[in-house]
Formats: C-alpha cells, structure tokens, sequence
C-alpha cells in the first residue's frame, strides 16, 4: 500500500475528517461519524489497495459480488496518528521547540493535580510547538468557566491525566503561568474514566466511558 506523507503534529481530540472518507488507522478514534486523533503524534495516510480489475470470466462474477462491501470498506484511505515519541531523534529536535508561553497563547496541557481551588497542569504545547523544557500553569476556579462561577467544582471540571486545552491569562508568578478553560473551545478534550477507559463527551459538562456507561464530570471543550 502507498503510504501518505506525514502532516504536521495531531493533537488529542483533534478533527482529522469524516468517517465516510477516511477509515480508522492506529492512534484514532470515531466520534458520531468523525475521526480524531487519540493521542498527541503525527498524521500519516495509507492510500488503499488498488481495486483488481474486470473479471475476464463469467462464473467469477458471483464470487466478486460477494466481496462488494469488503471492498467498499478497503476502498477508503486509513488515518493515523504516530506518537511524537516515535520518531527519530532529528525529527524530534525538529519538532521540539524552546517556546515561552506568552498571554493569549492557546496551549495543551496534562492535569497533574488537582485541590478544590485549582488545578494544577504541565504545558506539553505551545501553539503548534511541543516543548522540550516542561512549564507549569494553573486553572484557578474562577477561571474554569465564563459563567456560573460561584457554581464551579474543580474535581466536577477536571481530573489528574486529563488532557485539556486552555489560554493563557497571566504570566502569573515564578512557578506557574495562570491559565483559563472560559471558552467554548477551550477545556478537556481528552479524558480517561476511573475503570482506565478512554472517555467521550456526551455534554458540555460530561464524558461518559463507553465499556462501563458510567458518567463523570468535566469541563468539556467542544472540538475544533
């Protein structure tokens, strides 16, 4: 099969097309007919086989009608996501970055801890830049939300391990940049339940694990 070239960095959550296109490749998962990226890595598309041609004798025509909706499923290209981690060390040096978050950035993060006043995260990207050096940033409780502010939780918004997009507000103290998920787009966009199961949103303000159909709390961020 013919491999596509490698696009730029996906990052989790991330719309890589539909799923009537596109079929699902390693590193990707289907979201009410939409592929997205599981993980933070690169894009790559495998072209399909070549559909075999006309049939030159009349009793095979049967045995490839069998095979029509095999062949409508190969017939689509396959999406994956390769982790970063993956690649060679040239590539990696190429793709990691000595970026300073500055205010306004929209960056990726991984919840690291959690207290009922904020939580706590580690800035994995910049923009479209993945750091080589690891900076801290918090989402105060007042900042998890535009609305209903006296009403936010932080363990109803966030959980540790949950990756989650978020701007940055303030270069904040020495030890952390301040950070906010009060936006539609902004907040988790992918999150793992307590049984160890990849979740997916099912509202602004839940994720639900497909395996156990348990629901949690969170602060859903709606996808790009």
């Amino acid at each position: 099969m013919a491999q596509g070239q490698a696009q730029t960095v996906a990052m989790p959550g991330q719309l890589l097309g539909p799923s009537n296109k596109y079929g699902a490749g390693p590193g990707t998962h289907i979201y009410e007919s939409n592929l997205y990226s599981s993980l933070l890595g690169t894009i790559s598309i495998t072209q399909p086989d070549k559909a075999p041609g006309p049939a030159k004798r009349m009793h095979r025509i049967a045995a490839l009608n069998t095979s029509n909706a095999s062949s409508t499923t190969s017939s689509l290209s396959t999406i994956s996501v390769s982790p970063a981690a993956g690649g060679s060390t040239a590539e990696q040096q190429h793709d990691k970055r000595e970026v300073l978050p500055e205010v306004g950035d929209v960056v990726l993060c991984r919840v690291t801890r959690i207290t009922p006043r904020e939580a706590t995260m580690a800035i994995l990207i910049v923009g479209d830049a993945v750091l080589s050096a690891q900076w801290q940033g918090v989402v105060r409780v007042q900042d998890v939300r535009a609305t209903e502010k006296d009403r936010v939780k932080i363990y109803e918004s966030f959980r540790p391990g949950d990756i989650v997009r978020a701007q940055v507000i303030s270069l904040g103290d020495q030890a952390n940049y301040y950070l906010s998920t009060a936006n539609n787009e902004l907040g988790v966009i992918m999150a793992t339940s307590e049984a160890g199961n990849t979740m997916l949103p099912v509202s602004w303000k839940e994720y639900k694990d497909p395996e156990t159909g348990l629901s949690e709390g969170r602060k859903v961020a709606k996808p790009l």
